[in-house]
Protein backbone atom coordinates (compact mmCIF):
# COMPACT_ATOMS: atom_id res chain seq x y z
CA UNK A 1 0.00 0.00 0.00
CA UNK A 2 1.50 3.48 -1.24
CA UNK A 3 0.80 6.07 1.11
CA UNK A 4 1.79 9.86 1.84
CA UNK A 5 1.73 12.24 4.91
CA UNK A 6 0.39 15.60 3.98
CA UNK A 7 1.24 18.05 6.83
CA UNK A 8 -1.53 20.69 7.06
CA UNK A 9 -1.20 23.80 9.23
CA UNK A 10 -4.25 25.02 11.75
CA UNK A 11 -4.92 27.37 13.26
CA UNK A 12 -5.71 25.48 16.53
CA UNK A 13 -3.08 25.49 19.44
CA UNK A 14 -2.66 21.88 18.31
CA UNK A 15 -0.54 22.52 15.71
CA UNK A 16 -0.50 21.02 12.17
CA UNK A 17 -3.09 17.93 11.50
CA UNK A 18 -1.34 15.19 9.06
CA UNK A 19 -3.70 14.30 6.41
CA UNK A 20 -3.16 11.05 4.62
CA UNK A 21 -3.00 10.34 1.22
CA UNK A 22 -3.46 6.73 0.12
CA UNK A 23 -2.15 5.99 -3.01
CA UNK A 24 -4.33 3.01 -4.28
CA UNK A 25 -7.69 2.72 -6.55
CA UNK A 26 -10.03 4.40 -5.46
CA UNK A 27 -7.49 7.66 -4.41
CA UNK A 28 -8.50 7.93 -0.85
CA UNK A 29 -7.63 10.74 1.96
CA UNK A 30 -7.85 9.53 5.64
CA UNK A 31 -8.82 13.15 7.19
CA UNK A 32 -8.99 16.53 5.34
CA UNK A 33 -7.87 19.49 7.39
CA UNK A 34 -9.75 22.57 8.47
CA UNK A 35 -12.23 24.83 6.88
CA UNK A 36 -9.30 27.51 6.75
CA UNK A 37 -7.76 29.17 3.81
CA UNK A 38 -3.54 28.83 4.66
CA UNK A 39 -5.04 25.04 5.15
CA UNK A 40 -7.07 24.65 1.84
CA UNK A 41 -3.60 26.07 0.12
CA UNK A 42 -1.20 23.39 1.83
CA UNK A 43 -3.51 20.71 1.08
CA UNK A 44 -4.00 21.44 -2.34
CA UNK A 45 0.15 21.57 -2.77
CA UNK A 46 0.60 19.01 -1.56
CA UNK A 47 -1.21 16.77 -4.02
CA UNK A 48 -0.35 18.58 -6.09
CA UNK A 49 3.87 17.80 -5.38
CA UNK A 50 2.46 13.95 -5.74
CA UNK A 51 0.95 14.60 -8.97
CA UNK A 52 -2.96 14.94 -7.97
CA UNK A 53 -5.80 17.39 -7.75
CA UNK A 54 -8.56 17.77 -5.03
CA UNK A 55 -11.27 16.79 -7.86
CA UNK A 56 -9.21 13.36 -7.92
CA UNK A 57 -9.81 12.23 -4.70
CA UNK A 58 -12.60 9.67 -4.63
CA UNK A 59 -12.86 8.28 -1.02
CA UNK A 60 -12.46 10.64 2.24
CA UNK A 61 -12.31 9.06 5.44
CA UNK A 62 -12.75 10.99 8.63
CA UNK A 63 -11.25 9.66 11.62
CA UNK A 64 -13.61 11.29 13.87
CA UNK A 65 -15.24 14.96 14.45
CA UNK A 66 -13.08 17.46 15.06
CA UNK A 67 -13.11 20.28 12.88
CA UNK A 68 -8.99 20.12 12.37
CA UNK A 69 -10.04 16.35 10.53
CA UNK A 70 -12.91 16.58 8.74
CA UNK A 71 -13.60 20.70 7.95
CA UNK A 72 -12.77 20.35 4.54
CA UNK A 73 -14.21 17.55 3.89
CA UNK A 74 -17.70 19.04 1.95
CA UNK A 75 -15.79 21.36 -0.08
CA UNK A 76 -13.76 18.59 -1.43
CA UNK A 77 -16.65 16.55 -2.28
CA UNK A 78 -17.76 19.32 -4.15
CA UNK A 79 -14.78 19.60 -6.23
CA UNK A 80 -14.38 15.55 -6.71
CA UNK A 81 -17.88 14.12 -5.91
CA UNK A 82 -16.24 12.04 -3.21
CA UNK A 83 -17.60 10.03 -0.68
CA UNK A 84 -17.13 10.45 2.85
CA UNK A 85 -17.03 7.58 6.08
CA UNK A 86 -16.94 8.20 9.49
CA UNK A 87 -17.77 5.93 12.49
CA UNK A 88 -21.91 6.22 12.91
CA UNK A 89 -21.11 7.55 16.61
CA UNK A 90 -19.54 11.03 15.50
CA UNK A 91 -21.84 11.01 12.15
CA UNK A 92 -24.45 13.36 13.44
CA UNK A 93 -21.77 15.76 15.30
CA UNK A 94 -20.34 16.45 11.46
CA UNK A 95 -23.67 17.21 10.00
CA UNK A 96 -25.56 20.53 10.15
CA UNK A 97 -28.13 20.18 12.29
CA UNK A 98 -25.96 19.31 15.10
CA UNK A 99 -27.61 20.47 18.29
CA UNK A 100 -25.66 22.01 21.35
CA UNK A 101 -29.07 20.86 23.69
CA UNK A 102 -27.78 17.99 25.13
CA UNK A 103 -24.08 19.72 25.92
CA UNK A 104 -26.30 22.82 27.89
CA UNK A 105 -27.81 19.63 29.89
CA UNK A 106 -24.30 18.11 30.64
CA UNK A 107 -22.70 21.09 31.56
CA UNK A 108 -25.44 22.08 33.64
CA UNK A 109 -24.68 18.79 35.77
CA UNK A 110 -21.38 19.57 35.73
CA UNK A 111 -22.04 23.07 37.85
CA UNK A 112 -21.03 25.08 35.31
CA UNK A 113 -22.44 28.65 36.34
CA UNK A 114 -24.68 29.50 33.25
CA UNK A 115 -23.02 32.72 31.87
CA UNK A 116 -20.04 30.51 31.05
CA UNK A 117 -21.87 27.79 29.62
CA UNK A 118 -23.37 30.58 27.60
CA UNK A 119 -19.99 31.20 26.55
CA UNK A 120 -18.78 28.18 25.68
CA UNK A 121 -21.29 27.57 23.26
CA UNK A 122 -20.51 30.89 21.69
CA UNK A 123 -16.53 29.16 21.65
CA UNK A 124 -18.59 25.73 20.39
CA UNK A 125 -19.90 27.69 17.73
CA UNK A 126 -17.10 29.50 16.61
CA UNK A 127 -15.12 26.15 16.22
CA UNK A 128 -17.53 24.69 14.13
CA UNK A 129 -16.91 27.62 12.06
CA UNK A 130 -13.41 25.46 10.63
CA UNK A 131 -15.65 23.00 9.69
CA UNK A 132 -18.20 22.68 6.29
CA UNK A 133 -21.06 20.42 7.29
CA UNK A 134 -21.53 17.42 5.89
CA UNK A 135 -24.29 16.90 3.80
CA UNK A 136 -23.89 13.46 3.39
CA UNK A 137 -21.84 10.50 4.86
CA UNK A 138 -21.84 6.53 4.50
CA UNK A 139 -21.74 5.47 7.99
CA UNK A 140 -18.70 2.90 9.42
CA UNK A 141 -18.93 0.58 11.87
CA UNK A 142 -16.30 -1.82 13.91
CA UNK A 143 -14.52 -4.24 11.97
CA UNK A 144 -15.69 -2.96 8.24
CA UNK A 145 -13.40 -3.23 5.79
CA UNK A 146 -12.46 -0.48 3.67
CA UNK A 147 -11.92 -1.76 -0.05
CA UNK A 148 -8.78 -1.17 -2.27
CA UNK A 149 -7.93 -2.63 -5.55
CA UNK A 150 -5.36 -4.93 -3.93
CA UNK A 151 -5.47 -4.48 -0.53
CA UNK A 152 -8.18 -3.34 2.52
CA UNK A 153 -7.92 -1.39 5.70
CA UNK A 154 -10.15 -2.55 8.79
CA UNK A 155 -11.77 0.13 11.04
CA UNK A 156 -11.07 -0.52 14.72
CA UNK A 157 -13.49 1.84 16.36
CA UNK A 158 -11.46 3.06 19.41
CA UNK A 159 -14.24 5.70 21.02
CA UNK A 160 -12.33 7.90 23.73
CA UNK A 161 -11.41 10.95 22.22
CA UNK A 162 -15.04 11.58 20.85
CA UNK A 163 -17.34 8.33 20.88
CA UNK A 164 -17.06 7.84 17.01
CA UNK A 165 -12.76 7.73 16.99
CA UNK A 166 -11.35 4.96 14.89
CA UNK A 167 -8.32 3.99 13.42
CA UNK A 168 -7.25 2.25 10.22
CA UNK A 169 -5.22 -1.32 10.52
CA UNK A 170 -3.43 -3.04 7.98
CA UNK A 171 -3.41 -6.16 8.70
CA UNK A 172 -0.58 -7.17 6.52
CA UNK A 173 1.85 -5.32 8.90
CA UNK A 174 0.10 -4.20 11.42
CA UNK A 175 0.34 -0.79 10.82
CA UNK A 176 -2.38 1.60 12.27
CA UNK A 177 -3.46 5.06 11.04
CA UNK A 178 -4.71 5.95 15.03
CA UNK A 179 -5.00 9.62 14.47
CA UNK A 180 -5.89 11.33 17.54
CA UNK A 181 -6.08 7.83 19.58
CA UNK A 182 -2.32 7.54 19.72
CA UNK A 183 -0.15 10.87 19.61
CA UNK A 184 3.66 10.73 19.91
CA UNK A 185 3.91 13.74 22.25
CA UNK A 186 0.28 14.33 23.52
CA UNK A 187 -2.18 13.44 25.24
CA UNK A 188 -5.62 13.04 23.86
CA UNK A 189 -8.36 14.79 25.42
CA UNK A 190 -11.38 12.47 26.60
CA UNK A 191 -13.66 15.16 25.49
CA UNK A 192 -17.59 15.55 27.13
CA UNK A 193 -19.77 14.78 24.78
CA UNK A 194 -23.41 13.44 25.16
CA UNK A 195 -23.56 9.11 24.63
CA UNK A 196 -24.04 8.40 21.44
CA UNK A 197 -26.83 5.87 22.32
CA UNK A 198 -28.76 8.41 24.76
CA UNK A 199 -28.18 11.83 24.67
CA UNK A 200 -29.23 12.63 28.29
CA UNK A 201 -26.60 10.82 29.64
CA UNK A 202 -22.74 11.64 29.55
CA UNK A 203 -20.46 9.56 27.69
CA UNK A 204 -17.77 7.58 29.85
CA UNK A 205 -14.79 8.41 27.73
CA UNK A 206 -12.23 7.55 30.17
CA UNK A 207 -13.39 4.18 30.80
CA UNK A 208 -13.62 3.85 27.13
CA UNK A 209 -10.22 5.20 25.68
CA UNK A 210 -8.73 2.93 28.58
CA UNK A 211 -10.14 0.20 26.83
CA UNK A 212 -9.20 0.98 23.24
CA UNK A 213 -5.58 1.70 24.16
CA UNK A 214 -6.09 -1.78 25.33
CA UNK A 215 -7.01 -3.46 22.54
CA UNK A 216 -4.72 -1.49 20.15
CA UNK A 217 -2.30 -3.22 22.59
CA UNK A 218 -3.82 -6.52 21.45
CA UNK A 219 -3.30 -5.88 17.62
CA UNK A 220 0.67 -5.45 18.30
CA UNK A 221 1.36 -2.80 15.99
CA UNK A 222 4.21 -2.03 15.01
CA UNK A 223 3.90 1.68 13.57
CA UNK A 224 1.25 4.34 14.55
CA UNK A 225 0.25 6.94 12.55
CA UNK A 226 -1.27 9.81 14.55
CA UNK A 227 -3.32 12.40 13.69
CA UNK A 228 -0.49 15.20 14.95
CA UNK A 229 3.15 15.08 15.00
CA UNK A 230 5.52 12.05 14.74
CA UNK A 231 4.77 8.13 14.00
CA UNK A 232 4.94 5.94 17.63
CA UNK A 233 7.05 2.99 16.89
CA UNK A 234 7.19 1.35 20.57
CA UNK A 235 3.49 1.19 21.19
CA UNK A 236 3.90 -1.26 24.13
CA UNK A 237 6.16 1.62 26.32
CA UNK A 238 3.51 4.38 25.14
CA UNK A 239 0.61 2.24 26.10
CA UNK A 240 2.22 1.94 30.00
CA UNK A 241 2.95 5.45 30.40
CA UNK A 242 -0.12 6.89 29.14
CA UNK A 243 -1.63 4.57 31.83
CA UNK A 244 1.13 6.11 34.21
CA UNK A 245 -0.38 9.08 33.36
CA UNK A 246 -3.64 8.66 33.91
CA UNK A 247 -3.76 7.00 37.58
CA UNK A 248 -1.26 10.01 38.48
CA UNK A 249 -3.49 12.45 37.18
CA UNK A 250 -6.52 10.91 38.95
CA UNK A 251 -4.56 10.63 42.39
CA UNK A 252 -3.94 14.38 42.35
CA UNK A 253 -7.38 14.78 41.63
CA UNK A 254 -9.31 12.95 44.28
CA UNK A 255 -6.23 14.45 46.48
CA UNK A 256 -7.93 17.91 45.78
CA UNK A 257 -11.15 17.28 46.65
CA UNK A 258 -12.94 18.63 49.61
CA UNK A 259 -14.39 16.46 52.58
CA UNK A 260 -17.84 17.71 51.58
CA UNK A 261 -17.55 17.12 47.72
CA UNK A 262 -17.06 18.98 44.89
CA UNK A 263 -19.21 19.50 41.08
CA UNK A 264 -17.13 18.85 38.24
CA UNK A 265 -16.46 22.67 37.31
CA UNK A 266 -15.49 23.34 41.11
CA UNK A 267 -12.68 20.20 40.59
CA UNK A 268 -11.59 21.46 37.16
CA UNK A 269 -10.93 24.89 38.79
CA UNK A 270 -8.77 22.61 41.57
CA UNK A 271 -7.03 20.60 39.05
CA UNK A 272 -6.41 23.13 36.47
CA UNK A 273 -6.60 26.34 38.24
CA UNK A 274 -4.92 28.29 35.23
CA UNK A 275 -7.42 27.40 32.30
CA UNK A 276 -8.77 30.24 30.50
CA UNK A 277 -11.34 30.61 27.44
CA UNK A 278 -11.15 26.94 24.71
CA UNK A 279 -8.78 25.43 27.55
CA UNK A 280 -11.77 26.25 30.63
CA UNK A 281 -13.77 23.14 28.77
CA UNK A 282 -11.16 21.02 27.97
CA UNK A 283 -10.08 21.21 31.43
CA UNK A 284 -13.47 20.29 32.30
CA UNK A 285 -13.91 17.67 29.95
CA UNK A 286 -10.96 16.21 31.11
CA UNK A 287 -11.71 16.87 35.05
CA UNK A 288 -15.17 15.19 34.38
CA UNK A 289 -13.53 11.95 33.17
CA UNK A 290 -11.58 11.53 35.58
CA UNK A 291 -14.47 11.76 37.79
CA UNK A 292 -16.33 9.47 36.31
CA UNK A 293 -14.18 7.01 36.03
CA UNK A 294 -12.98 7.20 39.49
CA UNK A 295 -17.07 6.28 40.30
CA UNK A 296 -16.97 3.01 37.94
CA UNK A 297 -13.80 1.90 40.63
CA UNK A 298 -15.06 2.90 43.68
CA UNK A 299 -12.90 5.61 44.36
CA UNK A 300 -15.78 8.26 44.64
CA UNK A 301 -19.55 8.67 45.08
CA UNK A 302 -22.03 10.75 43.38
CA UNK A 303 -24.90 12.68 44.58
CA UNK A 304 -27.56 14.08 42.28
CA UNK A 305 -28.94 17.46 43.92
CA UNK A 306 -31.99 18.84 41.68
CA UNK A 307 -29.69 19.80 37.76
CA UNK A 308 -26.59 19.43 39.53
CA UNK A 309 -23.83 16.34 40.70
CA UNK A 310 -21.58 16.40 43.38
CA UNK A 311 -18.35 13.94 44.10
CA UNK A 312 -16.77 13.18 47.12
CA UNK A 313 -14.98 10.20 48.62
CA UNK A 314 -17.23 7.53 49.94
Amino acid sequence: MKFHRIIVPTPFYVGPVNVYLIEEDPLTLIDAGPRDDTSLEALRSGLARLGYKLSDIERIIISHAHADHYGLAQLIVEESGATVYIHEWDASAVSADMDYRAYRVLLTSAGVPRETIDQMEAGYEKFRGFAYPLVRVEKLKDEDEILFEHESLTVVHTPGHTPGSICLVRTSNRMVFASDTVLKTITPNPVLSPDPIDHTRRFQSLGEYLVSLARIRQIAPTVLKGGHGDDVTDYDEHFHRLYRFTKERQSKLLSLLPKNGATAWEASTLLFPNAHGYHRFLALSETVAHLDYAVAESKLVIERKSEQESYRLP
